[in-house]
C-alpha cells in the first residue's frame, strides 16, 4: 500500500463537502409550452450548497432567485414538513431545492424558510406571497392565477393578491391534506399529495391519516436533555395510515373519492389530465394494481385497467399516463421483459426493459429503457414512427421533455451532463449544453466492466492506478448495494465509482456486483428474491468474488471484505455470518439486521405479510444466527434513523455479545439513514479503510 497516491488524501474531504458530488449538478428541470425555456434549480458552485433557480433561453442562462438575496446567508430554517420531504428525498442542499410553474412557465413559487415565494420568468424580481403559516410543497395553478400549499397539516389556496383559501383543514395532529405519507415517499416514489386540474378550479387531494400505525420514538442519546420526537411508522404486517382522496373546489365544496379502501389500501399515483381525474390503486399484498377514472362531481370511480402478478406488480414511475387520445400508457411484464404500452398495444419490443415514463405530450411518449443493464437511456415512443433512442453515449439519463424539446440529464464516464436537444420543422437543431458546476473527483474512476459466472453477474473491478500486474496480492474489498430498485455497476462516473476507486488506491482491489433482485434485467431477475432476500443475493456475492478471482490472478481470495450501507450493510453483515469461508471482515452500515421492523410496502413486496409467511421473515434476518459470526464485523448506524431503526443494530449487537461473538459498533449521535455531517461522511471513509485494514492484516 506504499504506492497510494497522495491526491486519494483529499478524496473523502472532497466527496463531504461536494455532497457525495451533487452540489453544482443543474436538475429539476421544466420546459415552457414551445420548449424554448429551460427551468432548473442549480448550487452557485459544487461545493456551494444553496439550490437557486435558473432559466436557460437561446443559449444563455439567467438567475430568477438567489436565497441568500431573498432571506439572507442565515441558516434556513425549515418547518419539520418539509424537512422530512427532504429526508425522504435525500436532499443534500439548501435554498430552492423544488418549485413550481404554471402551465405556460411564466409564474414559479418556492418555499424558502417556510416562507412563500414566487417570480415571473418574464422578468422582475422574486416577490413574497403571504401565507397563513410556514408553507410546505407550494404549486401554482395552471393559469398561473393561484398557488395552492401545505401549512400545519392544513391544505390552502392563496391568490396572488394574498387572498388566502383554507380548503381542508386538519381535523388533529394525525391528519394531513397535499402531502405524500411515509409509505408513498419512502417506497412507493409517489412524493406528492395533490394534483390541480387544467381548468384551474379545483384540485384533487389526499388525506391522510396516521393514527391507526405504530408510534415510535427518536431520541439522541447525545442530547439527554432534548425530548425524543414521536414518530409513526408502518412496520410490516402492522397497520398503514389511512389514505384517502377528496376533490376540492375553490369556491369551498369538496367531494370524497369512493373505491374499494379495504382490498386497495395503497394509493400509488394520482393525476388529472384533459380526461379527468384518475388514481392508481394497489392492494395490500401488492399483486394487483388499479388504474382508475374518477368523476369529480359525485367521486365514483370506475376500474379501467387491472395489473396482476404472482409476486408483486412492479411500480414504474410516471404510470399511469394518458395520451391526447385518451390511450392509457402502461407498463407490462411479459416474457421476462418490461414492456411499454399504449392503449393496451406493446410499443417497444422484447429485451428492452422499460425504467419510467417521463412524460406525455400529444401522441409522443418520452420514457427511459434499457438495453444493457448497465445503461439507461432516454427513448421516444410516436405513433407511427415507432421508438427512437435519443440519448447517445453510454450512462444513465433521465429528462424531461415539451414543445419539440427534450433535455437530456445524464450521467456519463465524464460524470453530470445536461443536453438540450431541439426540433424545428422536423429537423434537430444543434444540441445545447446547460453546465454542470459540480467537481471533478480528485480519483478518477477506473472500472474493468465485467461478465462473470453462470449468471453473467454485472460487474467492475476496480485496481489502484499504481498496481502493477503481477507485482503482488491486493485483498478484495466487495463494495456492493446488491439489493432492489439500485444499480452501482453502470457505465457512468456516479459517486459510487468515485468511492469505490478511492478504496482502491488504499490498496484494495474492489469488485462491485449487481446482483438478483436489482433492476434493469427484467422481470425474473427482480423477482428472483421474492420469498427470500438473503440467499440470492449472497450467492451471487460469492459466485463474482470465485469468477473474478479466477480471471485476475493479483486478487488474493485468502482476504476479502466486503462493505455496504443500507441493503448493502445488511449483506456485508450476512456474508460474515453465513459465509466465514469466503469473507473475512465486514463493514455495515445501517444494517436492516430484522426485517420484521421494516416498513410495510417495501418489506411485504418481496416477503409478503409476515403473519402470512414469517419463514421468509425468519431466513431473510440476521436476528437468530449471530452466534454463527466468527469474522471482524464493523456496526455503524445513525442513531435518529426513521427509516432503517438504529434498533436493527442495537439488536443485534446485544445478541452477538450474548453469544460471546466479538464486533464493534460506531453510533453516529444525530444521523439519520443519510448523515448530512460532512466531517462524519469524511471521516467514515477512512475510518472503514482502517478496520478493514487491521481485520485483513495489513
Amino acid at each position: 500500500m506504499d504506492g497510494t497516491p497522495l491526491d486519494s488524501a483529499d478524496f473523502p474531504r472532497q466527496f463531504a463537502r461536494t455532497r457525495r458530488f451533487s452540489l453544482g449538478v443543474p436538475r429539476q428541470f421544466a420546459l415552457s409550452p414551445d420548449g424554448r425555456r429551460v427551468l432548473f434549480v442549480r448550487t452557485g458552485s459544487g461545493t456551494d450548497p444553496i439550490g437557486r433557480l435558473w432559466q436557460y433561453e437561446d443559449g444563455a442562462e439567467r438567475l430568477l432567485a438567489d436565497p441568500a438575496v431573498l432571506v439572507g446567508a442565515g441558516p434556513e430554517a425549515v418547518p419539520e414538513e418539509e424537512r422530512l420531504r427532504r429526508e425522504r428525498a435525500r436532499e443534500r442542499s439548501v435554498g430552492v431545492v423544488a418549485y413550481g410553474a404554471d402551465h405556460a412557465a411564466h409564474l414559479v413559487a418556492f418555499a424558502l424558510s417556510g416562507a412563500l415565494w414566487a417570480v415571473r420568468t418574464d422578468g422582475g424580481a422574486p416577490f413574497s406571497v403571504p401565507a397563513a403559516g410556514p408553507v410546505v410543497d407550494p404549486r401554482p395553478s395552471p393559469d398561473g392565477q393561484h398557488i395552492a400549499y401545505v401549512s400545519r397539516r392544513s391544505f390552502h389556496v392563496v391568490g396572488l393578491d394574498g387572498t388566502d383559501r383554507q380548503l381542508a383543514r386538519s381535523e388533529g395532529p394525525e391528519i394531513g391534506y397535499g402531502l405524500a405519507e411515509y409509505t408513498a415517499a419512502e417506497s412507493m416514489g409517489r412524493s406528492r399529495g395533490y394534483w390541480w386540474a387544467p381548468d384551474s378550479r379545483r384540485l384533487l387531494v389526499a388525506r391522510v391519516d396516521t393514527s391507526p400505525m405504530e408510534r415510535r420514538y427518536l431520541a439522541d442519546p447525545a442530547d439527554p436533555a432534548k425530548p425524543p420526537q414521536a414518530i409513526r411508522y408502518p412496520a410490516a404486517g402492522t397497520a398503514n395510515a389511512e389514505v384517502g382522496v377528496q376533490v376540492l373546489t375553490l369556491d369551498g365544496k369538496r367531494v370524497d373519492v369512493t373505491w374499494d379502501r379495504a382490498a386497495y389500501e395503497y394509493l400509488v399515483d394520482a393525476g388529472w389530465d384533459a380526461h379527468g381525474p384518475f388514481l392508481a390503486v394497489q392492494s395490500r399484498d401488492q399483486r394487483t394494481v388499479r388504474t382508475l377514472t374518477v368523476d369529480p362531481a359525485t367521486g365514483a370511480t370506475e376500474v379501467c385497467h387491472e395489473r396482476t402478478d404472482a409476486a408483486w406488480v412492479q411500480l414504474v414511475a410516471g404510470t399511469p399516463a394518458r395520451t391526447a387520445s385518451g390511450a392509457l400508457v402502461l407498463p407490462e411484464d411479459t416474457d421476462d421483459t418490461r414492456y411499454l404500452t399504449v392503449g393496451g398495444q406493446r410499443v417497444t419490443p422484447g429485451g428492452l426493459q422499460l425504467r419510467a415514463v417521463l412524460g406525455v405530450e400529444g401522441e409522443r411518449v418520452l420514457f427511459t429503457a434499457s438495453e444493457d443493464p448497465t445503461e439507461t437511456h432516454v427513448w421516444r415512443y410516436e405513433p407511427g414512427h415507432g421508438i427512437r433512442r435519443l440519448s447517445g453515449e453510454p450512462g444513465r439519463y433521465g429528462g424531461v421533455g415539451r414543445g419539440g424539446t427534450v433535455v437530456l440529464a445524464g450521467v456519463t464516464s465524464r460524470g453530470a451532463e445536461v443536453t438540450v436537444v431541439r426540433e424545428e420543422d422536423g429537423e434537430e437543431v444543434a444540441p445545447a449544453v446547460i453546465a454542470s458546476l459540480a467537481e471533478d473527483p480528485v480519483v478518477a474512476p477506473r472500472p474493468l466492466h465485467l461478465t462473470l459466472g453462470k449468471r453473467e453477474l454485472r460487474a467492475a473491478l476496480y485496481l489502484p492506478s499504481w498496481h502493477k500486474e503481477g507485482a503482488g496480492k491486493l485483498p478484495v474489498l466487495l463494495d456492493p448495494y446488491g439489493g432492489p430498485a439500485v444499480q452501482i455497476v453502470g457505465r457512468d462516473r456516479g459517486w459510487p465509482a468515485g468511492v469505490s476507486q478511492w478504496f482502491a488506491e488504499q490498496g484494495f482491489a474492489v469488485l462491485v456486483v449487481d446482483g438478483r433482485g436489482t433492476p434493469g434485467r427484467g422481470p425474473a431477475w427482480e423477482k428472483a428474491i421474492h420469498g427470500d432476500q438473503l440467499k440470492p443475493a449472497l450467492e451471487d456475492q460469492v459466485d463474482a468474488l470465485r469468477a473474478a478471482g479466477e480471471r485476475f490472478g493479483d486478487l488474493d481470495t485468502a482476504r476479502v471484505g466486503i462493505r455496504g450501507w443500507s441493503f448493502g450493510g445488511f449483506l456485508a453483515a450476512a456474508a460474515v455470518v453465513h459465509r466465514p469461508d469466503v469473507f473475512h471482515a465486514a463493514v455495515a452500515g445501517a444494517p436492516p439486521t430484522d426485517q420484521r421492523l421494516y416498513d410495510t410496502h417495501w418489506k411485504e413486496r418481496f416477503l409478503g405479510h409476515p403473519d402470512e409467511h414469517p419463514e421468509h421473515y425468519a431466513r431473510s434476518s440476521l436476528v437468530g444466527h449471530g452466534h454463527r459470526l466468527r469474522r471482524p464485523l464493523l456496526l455503524i448506524h445513525g442513531l435518529v434513523d426513521d427509516n432503517v431503526a438504529a434498533a436493527h443494530t442495537l439488536r443485534f449487537s446485544a445478541e452477538l455479545l450474548a453469544a460471546g461473538r466479538p464486533h464493534s459498533v460506531l453510533p453516529l449521535p444525530g444521523a439519520t439513514h443519510s448523515p448530512a455531517d460532512d466531517a462524519v461522511n469524511e471521516n467514515l471513509l477512512r475510518f472503514q479503510r482502517d478496520f478493514l485494514r487491521d481485520a485483513l492484516g495489513e
